[in-house]
């Protein structure tokens, strides 16, 4: 992987041209053409919003996440979640789901209702999270640690995971060939044997 691909560890800090803006929280794929779209950061102060970082923006990986702007640039990228109001639900019975509406929530509390947060990816997009479940074709065999991509296509090119038990765990690259599925969880189309067989490879973990 050296020198012909980028390594996005979920966890690692971000930094814009003018100092440290956050933490990698998690990446955003197209599944369809398997590229990587979007890093969402989370802030490295609350209570400011995370932010959706398109993948044209990183100017490197090297050394933690390097982003091609300035912190004020940052700040205005669209925000990575939305907090709406869900009217009708715990103080009005009579509707069922069905009637139930979402309205952006300004902060007015003259109408009873449920406040809820929603990530606000692009449509036909997927969010990859760290610790996201990985299922080999006889059950689950990991979690996510982060992706590989190559630098200049944007394409995933491997799955970070975080294979084993507790007392015997390692860490490997799943090419993407293997995922049959990206959801709530990834899919492989290997067995727990063809995963525990892998190499292990050195993944760099934030604050390592």
């Amino acid at each position: 992987m050296a020198g012909s691909s980028e390594q996005f560890t979920i966890g690692a800090g971000a930094s814009c041209t003018d100092g440290p803006c956050g933490t990698l929280s998690r990446v955003v794929i197209d599944p369809v053409a398997r590229e990587l779209t979007h890093l969402i950061v989370g802030p490295k102060h609350p209570p400011h919003a995370a932010r959706l970082v398109p993948i044209g923006l990183v100017a490197s990986t090297a050394d933690g996440i390097q982003l091609n702007c300035t912190l004020a640039e940052f700040s205005v990228l669209n925000p990575a979640e939305q907090t709406q109001f869900l009217e009708g639900t715990t103080e009005y019975p009579a509707y069922g789901p069905e009637q139930a509406v979402f309205w952006p929530h300004y902060g007015y509390r003259g109408t009873r209702g449920t406040e809820v947060t929603i990530d606000a990816i692009p449509p036909d997009e997927l969010e990859v999270r760290r610790g996201d479940h990985v299922h080999a074709t006889d059950g689950e065999i990991g979690r996510v640690q982060g992706l590989v991509i190559e630098p200049d296509s944007h394409h995933v090119t491997h799955v970070l995971l975080q294979e084993g038990h507790p007392w015997g765990r390692k860490e490997v690259t799943i090419p993407v060939s293997a995922v049959t599925k990206v959801d709530d969880h990834i899919e492989l189309n290997l067995t727990k044997q063809q995963v525990a067989d892998l190499p292990p490879v050195d993944i760099e973990h934030p604050g390592g």
